[in-house]
């Protein structure tokens, strides 16, 4: 069975004591990553596909502090993580078998 690329959007509003929870799953090669400065203080991260657009920011949206930091890093190292993990399981692939741009899910 093959799936097409696709965006999840799940939203769960629980009773007033719990937080609600958004959560967004891209299963797509559609997505699109983007990073900006706005007016030369508050960078931000965005990633969008045709369904669902998601973006991080500097707390509060007011200058970069030390946990702005430290979540930039985490972001880059997790990035470099999963770069690494495709390019792994891409080499593994047997070369008639490789999924292309239209068929990677």
């Amino acid at each position: 069975m093959r799936l097409e690329p696709y965006t999840y959007v799940t939203l769960s509003m629980p009773h007033a004591d719990h937080r609600s929870r958004l959560m967004v799953s891209f299963h797509t090669n559609e997505v699109h990553v983007r990073a900006r400065v706005i007016d030369e203080r508050r960078p931000y991260l965005a990633f969008s596909t045709p369904e669902a657009n998601v973006s991080i920011s500097t707390t509060g949206g007011g200058p970069v502090t030390d946990a702005d930091l430290t979540l930039a890093r985490d972001i880059y190292a997790a990035a470099a993580r999963y770069l690494a993990d495709c390019e792994r399981l891409h080499n593994q692939q047997p070369a008639t078998g490789k999924a292309t741009d239209q068929t990677a899910a």
